[in-house]
């Protein structure tokens, strides 16, 4: 294909490519104004594709905007008996979004759905994937694809969608794009030339003038240009913007034409898909006969490829549909609403209805809303949410428009979509009360603000609304979102409030035993010192009270850093890797991500910080892709406590200051102080003690943003060891009487181990020995490998100082061996620089060197965890929201760096223990 002006962009669609044929996928978003050449280039890609791909297109259409998967059906329909031969979960997924079955499923699933069968077609030619008009592709399609987008790199696919819009924001934001500009005055000048020929001299150069480098218009505009009086055109003139241009250029073909042929372009304007029988159909409805079709199709404006009868570009539908009168526009689309057949068309024929409704409407208004529940069922959220808007806003009743606005406000939610969310609720209150929304919305305002607001507002929200609800359910899923939300704003009095609230439910509900309370209420209730008022032994914590939560609603168990501070590690490990391997099976990518946040701070405790690498990493990626923010901060600031103690100042500095920005002005007080811990830890252990101790102080600063007992009692080691360097011992004490207090009245073994080795380094002389004995001695402190090992690195310290070089060396070795195998690099070095004061000559090895645990990417550690236990790359590939073809990189790059030649050998390493072989 021939293009004027072009080379740069045909260069790059080469390359796009040339790297699918050898297995390098590329996305991109072309993206410029309308008529500047877009599709002229996907159809060049298209061209210099041929048959070596397997070319699967869509084109985005308004009317079609407005059906979930939409452009996905169209898309797939030509490899549509492929979908079987999918794992079956994603089979189900996919055949319930494009309406071959009834199954629901979220829709990363059918994206990974999507990404799999993309990556098996690759296994046979190489895949070229085209979504034309992206601006108008259904979101859910828009939301696969770009799903898709951000994972081709290693499938030979190379995907390209075209907008009108810079795709910085919204669905194609983490995708490359270009930008598709203006022809200079040369190539349009030939462009012009070569649409209009005979035309002479001084009309091409008014073109060129008026076009503005507009390919389109560089075609369109001669006609009008040469009718038209020369002065308007002068060259001196102000060059007027293409659009209105164009547009006056295809009013100027439109309108000589007879009524029934204009009849014929305003049916194809507002059916918009092309759909040759349902316009014929139509048609006859209209009074439109054979000889109008005819000089429709023969005035150049549409053209006809089988059934599909479309316009030569969509701004010619635009400007057609736009200057119809209104009353013509309302009889063309109740025509098309009478003509349309299919389950497709009931959908459809909502819409045309909507558009011809003059005044509100309930038959139309319940069509609609009809409509908006079979797309929430297909995973379609957002249309769902569109449709009913459009549904209140027919609605005669006032009553049933508030009712649609609450059901829009919790699609709109589902699909992530928090303001229109938000935007719905507060026009149905304006029409209603809030209680009453409340009710209907099932208490939603006060779970939008508990997961993206201020957690004070969602904390007064969800206790006002638990008392709305008539389902008992609900309402104590409310009250234990509540508790959080006290909990995430460092208030225990709000968290008391809500436990009693929960008291009251639990005496009449089915979904919570009353006899939990009293220990729940031990668990949450922590005072302004960090102390809970009475606590019963661990013991009865972890077992049964955990068996018998694991029934009921999830958010009853504690957040980790709750459950760490507890000493409770071992047993939530347990239940949440059970709980994420279980997720892995399903559609629940939400609560995956929540799991995989939870998991990574125990993961980091117990000393598998590859694992807690890989899973804060993955947690990560997928809140970011559902626009989880809270979920998403979690996920950061374990990657920021990883750097923290690895020495990596820069990331964990980075992620901090990134928590920070989404909680403070949110009220999280969790997040900010855990996120002011980590950046404290990080100068501590940078050799920067007095920074430290300013970061540490403000989590026991009362009314700071990072004031949070929790934290404060978690962090108290660090406050000590920071005040003590910084010599300031007076603000040592009170963080010293903080562990004191929690291990007398949790008896929690890290506590205990803890408030001794506080107490060792504030007590001066030979007495601070039997203090940091009896730290290394509390039973269960050695689960914590990297706090034991500080514990032997501090008495190594002391040892030296007191001039015991030998006894220091042992303590000294072992640490340094524990912070060598995690790749604690800071505290390495001081255990190493101590060993040589002691007079050892040491060959000093990087952390990780050995292990090999510092080689792996997170994701290639997962992905040989899983392989070593069996699955499949398919199997895997599932789980992972991957392609099966990632997979095999990915173990393609595992095996050189541990050493390894197949498969299973992965199981024989030991991946617990820094990936290790044995045996």
């Amino acid at each position: 294909m021939d293009l004027f002006g072009r080379h740069q962009e045909q260069a790059v669609l080469d390359r796009a490519l040339a790297g699918a044929r050898t297995g390098q996928g590329t996305a991109l978003v072309l993206w410029g104004d309308p008529g500047i050449g877009k599709t002229a280039l996907l159809d060049y890609a298209v061209d210099a594709a041929g048959p070596e791909f397997t070319v699967l297109t869509c084109r985005g259409t308004r009317l079609e905007s407005k059906l979930a998967f939409a452009a996905l059906h169209q898309l797939l329909w030509p490899v549509a008996d492929r979908i079987d031969t999918l794992p079956p979960p994603q089979a189900r997924a996919l055949r319930g979004a494009l309406g071959f079955s009834g199954d629901t499923a979220d829709r990363f699933l059918i994206g990974a759905a999507v990404l799999t069968l993309m990556s098996e077609l690759a296994e046979e030619r190489p895949v070229l994937v085209v979504a034309d008009d992206g601006q108008w592709l259904d979101e859910p399609t828009a939301q696969c694809l770009s799903f898709v987008a951000r994972r081709v790199q290693a499938e030979p696919v190379a995907l390209l969608v075209t907008a009108h819009t810079d795709p910085t924001l919204g669905n194609w934001e983490r995708v490359p794009s270009l930008e598709i500009r203006g022809l200079d005055d040369a190539d349009g000048h030939l462009l012009a030339a070569s649409a209009t020929p005979g035309a002479d001299e001084a009309l091409i150069q008014r073109t060129v003038h008026a076009a503005g480098g507009n390919p389109l218009a560089l075609q369109e505009l001669p006609g009008t240009l040469a009718e038209a009086d020369t002065s308007a055109f002068s060259p001196l003139s102000e060059q007027v913007p293409v659009g209105p241009r164009l547009r006056r250029a295809f009013r100027a073909r439109i309108e000589p034409l007879a009524p029934e042929t204009r009849t014929v372009l305003l049916l194809t304007a507002a059916e918009d898909r092309g759909d040759g029988p349902t316009l014929h159909r139509a048609g006859g409805i209209l009074g439109v006969d054979a000889l109008a079709w005819e000089q429709a199709l023969d005035s150049g404006l549409l053209t006809a490829h089988g059934d599909r009868i479309r316009f030569r570009h969509s701004l010619i539908g635009a400007a057609v549909y736009e200057e119809a009168p209104f009353c013509d526009r309302r009889a063309a689309h109740r025509a098309l609403a009478e003509a349309g057949t299919g389950d497709e068309a009931d959908e459809l024929r909502a819409w045309h209805l909507a558009a011809a409704a003059e005044q509100a409407d309930e038959d139309v208004a319940r069509l609609l809303e009809r409509s908006a529940e079979r797309a929430w069922g297909r995973g379609g959220c957002a249309i769902a949410a569109r449709a009913l808007r459009k549904a209140a806003a027919l609605s005669p009743a006032s009553g049933d428009a508030v009712r649609r606005l609450a059901r829009g406000a919790e699609a709109a939610w589902e699909a992530g979509q928090v303001g229109t969310a938000r935007g719905l609720l507060h026009s149905a209150e304006q029409m209603s009360s809030e209680s009453a929304v409340a009710e209907l919305s099932g208490g939603l305002r006060g779970v939008i603000e508990f997961a993206r607001g201020d957690q004070e507002h969602a904390h007064r929200f969800l206790m006002q609304d638990m008392e709305l609800l008539p389902d008992p359910g609900r309402a104590l899923v409310l009250g234990c979102l509540a508790v959080r939300a006290g909990w995430s704003a460092g208030r225990p009095e709000l968290q008391a409030a809500a436990l009693c609230r929960l008291g009251e439910l639990a005496r009449h509900s089915r979904f919570l035993d009353a006899d939990l309370l009293p220990v729940l209420r031990t668990w949450w209730t922590v005072g302004s010192s960090g102390i809970p008022d009475s606590a019963p032994a661990p013991a009865t914590l972890t077992d049964d009270i955990l068996a018998r939560l694991s029934s009921s609603p999830w958010r009853l168990i504690p957040p980790t850093p709750l459950g760490v501070a507890w000493g409770l590690e071992q047993p939530l490990a347990d239940a949440l890797r059970a709980k994420t391997d279980e997720l892995r099976h399903t559609d629940a990518v939400g609560l995956l991500a929540l799991a995989l946040a939870q998991t990574a701070t125990l993961d980091i405790v117990q000393g598998r910080w590859a694992e807690a690498t890989a899973n804060a990493t993955e947690g990560l990626r997928v809140a970011e892709e559902i626009g989880a923010d809270h979920l998403a901060s979690q996920c950061r600031n374990c990657l920021a406590w990883l750097a923290a103690m690895r020495g990596d100042e820069r990331t964990a500095t980075q992620a901090a200051a990134h928590a920070l920005e989404d909680s403070i002005p949110r009220g999280v007080r969790a997040l900010s102080a855990a996120a002011h811990w980590y950046l404290g830890m990080s100068a501590l252990f940078a050799g920067r003690a007095e920074d430290a101790l300013d970061r540490l102080l403000r989590l026991t600063e009362p009314g700071h943003d990072a004031a949070h007992p929790t934290f404060a009692v978690l962090a108290a080691l660090d406050t000590i060891e920071a005040a003590l360097r910084a010599g300031q011992p007076e603000a040592a004490e009170p963080q010293a009487r903080l562990l004191r207090n929690w291990a007398e009245h949790t008896s929690a073994p890290w506590a205990r181990s803890a408030a001794h080795l506080a107490r060792a380094l504030l007590t001066p002389g030979p007495d601070a020995e039997q203090w940091f004995r009896r730290a290394l001695e509390v039973p269960g402190a050695a689960s914590r490998p990297f706090s034991f090992a500080r514990t032997r690195l501090l008495y190594g310290e002391w040892l030296r100082r007191s001039r015991r070089r030998t006894d220091a060396r042992v303590q000294l070795a072992e640490a340094a061996e524990t912070f060598r195998r995690l790749g604690a690099t800071p505290l390495l070095d001081r255990a190493l620089s101590e060993q040589e004061l002691t007079g050892q000559q040491l060959h000093r090895s990087r952390p990780g060197h050995e292990s090999g645990e510092s080689i792996l990417t997170p994701q290639e550690l997962r992905v040989a965890r899983l392989a070593a236990e069996g699955l499949t790359n398919r199997e895997i590939a599932a789980q992972l929201l991957i392609s099966p073809r990632t997979v095999g990189h990915h173990l393609s790059n595992v095996f050189p760096k541990l050493g390894i030649v197949s498969r299973a050998d992965l199981a024989r390493v030991d991946f617990d223990g820094g990936l290790r072989l044995t045996g």
